[in-house]
């Protein structure tokens, strides 16, 4: 394999992991590392933290040094167009330069940022958070006193609204439903995070839908379908993400679930690609069926996985999807994939900001939110991967230790 070539497109966490992964498992030929941004592969999740409340710089949030990536011997090619895949011929063509062939291919493309289509949402002033230009540039409008008004009660909304009350700005949080996160935590752990908001000066507005960003030359408010407007000098658009798919669809590639379809180890329906990070959606071995994640660990662990895999290492990808956030003093992850119809069994007091919500469908633990329990998710995981029933009254007992759960709570 030596005189052959893996292609990764996508610069980002999954794409500089499926390199890693592809030397880890014994790759000799070249590696290729295509990537649209100009800048050195980098762990988003700190654009809207630590980035975003000046606590960090860029080269403290790089996935590799550069000469980790110089020492593994990959072609690092950034600020690059990807035009087309075209399988036939095993090519890459590249907008402004000449192909490049593959033995293997390894798509990790990543998502894009939604920019709602109501008017005003152009204007300068009005931002989306995905790449860190997009951080620095929503930081360096974030000084004491200014005001800022974020659409979308999302993870993204909810924490750049902490970090910007963290610079002093002045903060209106915006979004559907009748808490922050509802969807994604359901209404009792959407309330607690919703007054722990309030507590450090957040004004929730929820409920009636975001319809114009208003302004002429620059953002001036927002207004609500109520008609009423919120001042604003800043507007995040936390409106969700889409995978970005058009080359993988044009390439003639299998598409499902709101993703690249791929089978357990990541390979694609063409047997020379593989597809991690956002856009695959994995035909899981732990939940059986497809599962398609946009989070940090997914990028991380899956880019590995589908690298080594794209270098024949043949291995299932079955770690179980996890997400984390910090906001203000308190350290949330979640462990799992939600599905619909779960029971809901609570270790701990929302009261005190300490505790567990396990998620249960059929008595089985199908995923879990800690929040500042330590060693907690860790447990959760195991209950999981375990996917069998669970007595509730052992997992609601704050005197069993999160380590011991796997064993004293399953039934």
């Amino acid at each position: 394999m030596a005189d052959e070539t893996i292609v990764i497109i996508g610069g980002g966490l999954a794409g500089a992991k499926a390199a890693e992964g592809a030397r880890k498992a014994g790759w000799e030929g070249g590696i290729v590392v295509i990537g649209a941004e100009p800048y050195l592969p980098y762990e988003k999740p700190h654009l809207s933290k630590e980035i975003l409340r000046g606590e960090q710089s860029l080269p403290e949030t790089l996935v590799h040094p550069n000469a980790l990536l110089a020492k593994q011997d990959v072609d690092l090619r950034l600020g690059v167009r990807v035009e087309s895949v075209d399988l036939g011929a095993h090519l890459v063509r590249i907008a402004d330069g000449p192909s490049v062939a593959f033995a293997r291919l390894v798509l990790a493309t990543g998502s894009t940022a939604v920019r709602p289509g109501i008017p005003g949402a152009e204007l300068p002033g009005a931002f989306t958070l995905r790449t860190v230009d997009d951080a620095l540039a929503i930081r360096d409008r974030l000084r004491p006193g200014a005001r800022l008004a974020v659409v979308g009660a999302s993870w993204i909304g909810a924490e750049v609204a902490a970090s910007a009350r963290a610079r002093g700005a002045e903060v209106v949080l915006l979004g559907r439903g009748r808490v922050p996160l509802e969807r994604a935590l359901g209404p009792e752990i959407g309330g607690f995070l919703g007054r722990v908001h309030r507590e450090h000066g957040v004004e929730l507005r929820l409920g009636p839908d975001v319809v114009a960003i208003e302004g002429e030359e620059a953002v001036t408010g927002v207004r609500l379908e109520d008609g009423t407007v919120v001042p604003a000098d800043v507007v995040v658009l936390g409106t969700g993400s889409r995978p970005d798919l058009a080359l993988a669809e044009a390439a003639g590639l299998e598409l499902g679930d709101g993703g690249v379809l791929v089978d357990a180890t990541l390979r694609t329906s063409h047997p020379d690609v593989y597809a991690a990070g956002d856009i695959a959606a994995q035909l899981h071995p732990l939940f059986g069926g497809r599962v398609r994640s946009e989070h940090w660990a997914t990028a991380r662990f899956g880019g590995l996985a589908a690298g080594g895999n794209a270098a024949g290492a043949g291995k299932p990808y079955s770690r179980v999807p996890y997400f984390y956030s910090d906001q203000y003093d308190l350290n949330l992850e979640y462990s799992g994939y939600p599905v619909a119809e779960t029971e809901t069994v609570l270790r701990g007091s929302l009261e005190d900001g300490a505790f567990v919500a396990f998620q249960l469908r059929d008595g089985v633990v199908v995923g879990g939110t800690s929040v500042n329990v330590d060693g907690a998710n860790k447990g959760v995981d195991a209950l999981v991967k375990a996917a069998a029933p669970v007595r509730s009254e052992v997992l609601a007992d704050t005197g069993v230790a999160p380590e011991d759960w796997a064993s004293a709570a399953l039934a």
